[in-house]
């Protein structure tokens, strides 16, 4: 008898060790690893590089609070905004405490204004985290479903919208900032127009708001850039990080500029084990060995070749709807209920999700091999066709 909380619907299996991309069950089953833990494990499985930075800390120091000064953090929130053109940053452990700490902060910018009821613009099929503030931003009523009464101060618009931001904005005087994924991971891998952050980037210049961006997902290089918004020219004022930022070790945090940056006082805001030297430390060597492996460039390339596989093996295939993503975040909708196929693939021997009930999502690591994506294409594609002619 298990005594974990019921969460999580979890798959028959518990991996022992890994290495890049790929995963060994307790019965020595070899697995390829598609998901990387939902675009966590950005350097695969125990990186060399990865596993020294945190072994090193780790006989050194782990936690001393942010009552004290920190080396690490500083050295990671200046490279941080080396990277970004933002000006400051705040550490949390988690991509929803991120997003919380953006809209805490986005209130703050309201009132500071004198608006009484801050309002948020947020996206429909958008996921922020499972908090109450980030449960509330999210456009995804299911898991919303019985958390009632949600938190006010939000207004919900359609994802790659301009029109109907710009509606709110005609209406709403109590609106304070946007808040939008790029690329949206949960609601389907959804990917905008071109111009899409540009023209939010604009009308938020026009009416005094800020401009926040979830790159949770999509950003520490999964998109084939540093930040996902640096394929365009629509500079955010929050952006916020975590997931591939620690490589598995758990750190999150929101970046800020100009104004934005100048919001929270001491007391504001706060965290007990935000940016602790291991968790600093980890994504410190996350960013160097990106930089050093250049996989930027790689995480680019290779996701464009997998797209194009997938275009070539699953053309013509009644039932796929489309093949999109950015990078190494890729989508292959279908035109029914797909879940199933996280099973089916995990007796096949790769791991992959199913997302928005209807698209298979990769997230491969950033550190795929061009054979290994090959096979992946391959894998995913022939459990696709098997799924199509089945169901």
């Amino acid at each position: 008898m298990s005594h974990l909380m019921n969460t999580y619907k979890r798959l028959p299996v518990s991996f022992e060790r890994g290495d890049g991309v790929w995963l060994w069950d307790k019965a020595g089953r070899r697995y390829l690893d598609a998901v990387s833990g939902v675009a966590v494990n950005g350097l695969g499985h125990a990186h060399p590089g990865l596993v020294r930075a945190i072994s090193e800390q780790a006989a050194k120091l782990i936690h001393t609070s942010n009552l004290y000064e920190i080396e690490q953090q500083d050295r990671l929130a200046n490279r941080l905004c080396e990277l970004s053109g933002m000006d400051n940053v705040f550490f949390c452990n988690s991509g929803a405490e991120a997003n919380e700490a953006a809209i805490k902060l986005a209130r703050l910018y309201g009132h500071g204004k004198g608006i009484e009821i801050p309002t948020i613009i947020v996206m429909e099929k958008s996921f922020h985290g499972r908090t109450m503030a980030t449960l509330s931003a999210t456009g995804n009523r299911k898991v919303q479903a019985g958390f009632e009464p949600l938190l006010a101060g939000f207004a919900r618009v359609p994802y790659d919208d301009i029109a109907a931001v710009e509606q709110v904005a005609a209406h709403n005087k109590n609106v304070v900032a946007v808040l939008v994924e790029p690329y949206q991971g949960e609601g389907g891998v959804q990917v905008p127009e071109a111009d899409y952050l540009a023209k939010l980037r604009k009308i938020c210049d026009q009416h005094g708001w800020l401009l926040m961006l979830d790159e949770v997902q999509c950003g520490t290089g999964r998109s084939g850039k540093w930040f996902a918004f640096q394929h365009g020219e629509a500079m955010p004022d929050v952006m916020t990080l975590a997931k591939g930022l620690g490589s598995g070790v758990p750190i999150g945090a929101c970046l800020a500029k100009g104004t934005a940056a100048e919001i929270f006082k001491p007391g504001n805001h706060g965290s007990t084990f935000g940016g602790n030297p291991l968790a600093c430390s980890a994504a410190l060597a996350t960013l160097a060995i990106i930089e050093e492996q250049g996989l930027l460039e790689h995480a680019a390339m290779l996701g464009e070749a997998i797209k194009s596989g997938f275009s070539k093996s699953l053309s013509g295939v009644q039932g796929v709807v489309q093949i999109r993503g950015q990078g190494l975040m890729i989508g292959i909708e279908l035109d029914r209920p797909c879940l199933e196929l996280t099973a089916m693939g995990l007796e096949q021997g790769i791991l992959v999700n199913v997302t928005a009930e209807k698209v298979v999502r990769l997230l491969p690591a950033l550190v795929m091999k061009e054979e290994e994506a090959k096979q992946m294409v391959d894998q995913v594609s022939a459990l696709i066709i098997d799924f199509l002619r089945g169901n």
